[in-house]
């Protein structure tokens, strides 16, 4: 295919949402510069947040909207507000998750020295999974005292987020890729991840890769971000680190977003609505404006995108700035709109200072042939027990364990008893705090002995009938013979 933008004629639908707070200034400001620069898109205007919230509509976002960013399948999106309480649920996480957008990718740049950091050779990508983990938003209150949200991992999310990371580093001449995780604690969710970060690396033998547990990980970040060109990690990890990655840059206002799916795209700023400078002009435009840049790359407007983002670098360079960015290096605070305007008046410019920026459209980079993702056949799953979660205030966990060994049935015998992922039976310490929330380990009686559905509700209705409150179960299974579960914490 060509290397060329779209033919001048042609122009792009896009979906555009105004947002909340900043966002109607900030979007403003970033379409005049777009119209400016020669972009070629037919915006279609929906409303989505705290309007639409607040009408009655749980989710924030219209029918209508859903079918604008359905025809179009390009997202540029500004700030929204999602109203506190539990009643709402985040908007950003909700478009991400419908429409499949499972790879949320952050560039964080210093720009030393026109905006002060301590770190001025920072130029790092993080790209995050962006459907699955903690993020799955699957909450319950199970007892008086405790709360649970589930953290799920998949295989297919972890291969399409890795795989995403190398295509991206191969495609912009990225040199390592390092995978951030917690698999020294979750070593069957976050091993997943690296285990399948292992399996990828091996098919593209010219990038380097390396492992960081994630808190040092981000200590490193934080000290010496240098060291790291992409980083690939699960959702919540991605959230925390982008943010932190972005404001060490000098500003969290700074960053723009791509998040990337199979069908469709969206493109927006990192940082949030900031209700409390809104209409006082003092916002930040950049953030949005560089997703906008990103955006005009996925649309194959890649020269429009490099005038953007190289008279954007000029007037950085030659001190006009926001208030946030204020320092020795300003020669004038501008407004918003002004800010806007100064972008406006250096198209065609290039930066003298920093390198110019030089983008090429996405289809003349070659494609690796291998799929995001390959469901592999099912494993053979045998059953072998079953947690049982229940809720007791005044138990000990020798009481609970004389109550339940009395209930069990001839297949499943109690072996374990934790509270709070910490076995307190048989062999618990009387130091160990233990509150209302029990699990209760269930497991066959026999070697390689295997049960059925039918073994577990007859277990369930002994238990119940005994008079224990049961949450919830967790049936217990191996995987071609693996075990499909984790140890309590001392056993």
């Amino acid at each position: 295919m060509s290397n060329t933008d779209n033919t001048q004629t042609e122009r792009t639908p896009i979906t555009v949402a105004h947002g909340d707070g900043i966002g109607p200034e900030i979007m403003a400001v970033t379409l005049k510069i777009l119209e400016a620069a020669g972009a070629r898109i037919n915006p279609e205007f929906i409303e989505i947040g705290e309007q639409v919230y607040r009408s009655g509509n749980t989710a924030g976002i219209a029918p209508s909207a859903w079918a604008s960013l359905r025809r179009t399948k390009v997202f540029l999106k500004a700030p929204v507000t999602t109203p506190s309480g539990s009643g709402f649920k985040s908007l950003n996480v909700t478009v991400r998750k419908t429409l499949g957008l499972y790879a949320n990718v952050r560039p964080c740049i210093s720009y030393a020295p026109f905006v002060s950091t301590h770190h001025p050779k920072m130029d790092v990508v993080i790209v995050r999974e962006n459907e699955e983990d903690l993020y799955a938003g699957i909450e319950h209150r199970q007892t008086d005292e405790v709360f649970q949200c589930l953290k799920l991992i998949t295989r297919p999310g972890c291969e399409k987020i890795v795989r995403y990371a190398f295509e991206y580093a191969r495609s912009h001449g990225r040199k390592k890729v390092t995978c951030m995780v917690k698999d020294n604690i979750m070593k069957m969710t976050d091993g997943l991840f690296y285990q399948v970060f292992q399996e990828i690396s091996v098919q593209y033998p010219d990038i380097q890769t390396e492992r960081y547990i994630i808190d040092i990980g981000a200590a490193r970040i934080a000290t010496h971000p240098e060291r790291f060109d992409v980083i690939v990690t699960p959702n919540l990890y991605g959230d925390i680190i982008s943010d932190v990655a972005a404001e060490i840059t000098g500003s969290v206002g700074l960053a723009g977003s791509a998040n990337i799916g199979e069908h469709v795209a969206m493109f927006e700023a990192i940082h949030g609505s900031a209700p409390d400078i809104a209409g006082t002009g003092q916002a930040n435009p950049s953030g949005l404006l560089l997703g906008a840049v990103m955006m005009l790359v996925h649309i194959r407007q890649a020269s429009v995108a490099q005038a953007i983002h190289n008279a954007w670098l000029r007037t950085i360079e030659d001190g006009l700035h926001t208030a946030d960015l204020k320092g020795e290096r300003t020669q004038r605070v501008l407004s918003t709109d002004a800010f806007g305007q100064a972008v406006i008046d250096r198209l065609g410019q290039l930066p003298q200072h920093f390198a110019p920026v030089a983008y090429s459209n996405p289809a003349a980079v070659a494609r690796n042939p291998q799929p995001l993702y390959t469901r592999r056949p099912a494993a053979r799953k045998e059953m072998v027990g079953v947690d049982v979660f229940v809720h007791s205030a005044d138990s000990s966990p020798d009481f609970l364990a004389g109550r339940l060994s009395t209930l069990a049935t001839p297949m499943l015998k109690l072996q374990m008893i934790t509270n709070r992922g910490v076995k307190v039976w048989p062999g618990g310490f009387p130091e160990t705090f233990c509150t209302d929330h029990w699990r209760c380990r269930f497991l066959t009686v026999g070697a390689n002995q295997t049960i059925a559905h039918s073994d577990i509700i007859d277990l369930l209705a002994r238990v119940t009938q005994g008079g224990v409150d049961v949450i919830k179960t967790e049936n217990l299974c191996t995987f071609d013979g693996e075990q499909g579960f984790a140890l309590g914490q001392g056993q």
